[in-house]
């Protein structure tokens, strides 16, 4: 065999290779959408939902005080431009803002998640800025000096410093509410309503002090709450092991990329059971149909529950129904690793292979 031909061979086994290996770029997600139109997003989160759940707390406020020290490591291994699904409250827009993902769903068991979701998504598209934000979220008049530069910390101090004012807690919750039933249309339901009002009321009463508890029992407040749960204040601005603050307000850019997919409705919020037969199977095959790899899913410590409940193995054929690939990954937090639990009391942040664990898990 000629020089030339073997060269020519090879040539042809790299460029194979490369086509074959390499790192996914634009073309996939082809068929993703820019954009949902009202009545879109709305069949879409109705339609994949299952009946509203129970669970042991409301959750309105994440409970995960150190959720920045692993985003450093998952803006290395998550792809950019991909598709997030997470469940829960507002960690979700930090990492959303960490990943830059071009879709997202949060899939949670309880109805008033969906609810929570729904105003969030409204506060969003209504406000031009952090600040703007952080206002309207707490009914509070915005103080004077505030920019699009000020840190996480001069924006919640600044407000810290400004009672509730009851009129703006009214006049904003009719607008956040026309917003969703007049101007994108959504059918909401007097349970919906109610459920707005709820989420608003508790952010009215409490402020930025408000914090996750384990049942409702009277009330979110109270500085670090039982077991020194964070505040929502603290949450926003603390930082990672890099001093850098990650939190969907600690910067301007951070608050952008989750008001772009919020404005084009490209966060949809769905309610399920991860261990149920719906929910996640709708979101599986709707990304799969529009092309899209699933970059993060943040489970949180849901699978320790679904261990308890038996439906542990349900998730497990869920979970593989997604399209992943190597770079796939899961945040979690929970004592154990896939499905299990290790002794100790404290919960853990960590990244793991989807792809590796639901090979086992089906392997198993």
């Amino acid at each position: 065999m000629s020089k030339r031909v073997v060269i020519a061979s090879l040539t042809v086994l790299v460029c194979l290779a490369f086509v074959l290996f390499r790192a996914p770029n634009r073309v996939e997600g082809r068929n993703a959408p820019l954009r949902l139109t009202d009545a879109e997003f709305w069949q879409l989160a109705s339609t994949s939902s299952e009946a509203d759940g129970t669970f042991h707390s409301e959750n309105l406020v994440s409970n995960e005080a150190d959720f920045q020290r692993l985003i450093p490591s998952l803006t290395e291994q998550a792809v950019p431009g991909r598709a997030y699904v997470g469940v829960g409250s507002e960690q979700n827009f930090s990492y959303i803002a960490a990943v830059r993902p071009s879709f997202a769903f949060i899939v949670d068991i309880r109805h008033g998640n969906f609810d929570l979701q729904l105003l969030y998504k409204a506060l969003f598209e209504l406000s031009a800025d952090r600040a703007d934000f952080v206002g309207r979220m707490f009914s509070r008049p915005r103080p004077a000096g505030l920019t699009k530069d000020s840190t996480a910390a001069a924006i919640f101090e600044a407000y810290a410093r400004v009672p509730p004012n009851r009129e703006a807690y009214t006049r904003n919750l009719a607008q956040l509410e026309a917003h969703l039933a007049t101007t994108h249309g959504f059918g909401l339901s007097a349970n919906d309503r109610r459920g707005l009002a709820y989420v608003y009321d508790a952010w009215f009463t409490n402020g930025p002090d408000i914090h996750y508890e384990l049942n409702n029992g009277g009330g979110f407040g109270g500085r670090g709450g039982p077991g020194g749960f964070p505040t929502y204040a603290d949450l926003m601005t603390s930082a990672d092991d890099r001093g850098q603050n990650r939190s969907f307000l600690g910067s301007e850019s951070n608050f952008v990329v989750v008001k772009a997919l919020e404005t084009r409705n490209l966060l949809v919020p769905v309610v399920g059971n991860f261990g149920g037969t719906k929910a996640l199977a709708a979101v599986a095959t709707y990304l799969r149909r529009t092309g899209q790899t699933v970059s993060t899913f943040y489970v949180s410590n849901v699978e320790q529950y679904l261990r308890q409940d038996g439906l542990w193995e349900q998730f497990c054929r869920n979970a593989s129904a997604f399209p992943i690939d190597g770079s796939s990954v899961f945040i979690r937090s929970m004592r154990g690793g896939f499905g299990g639990m290790r002794g100790g009391m404290g919960f853990g942040l960590s990244l793991s292979p989807i792809a590796h664990d639901v090979a086992a898990c089906a392997a198993r």
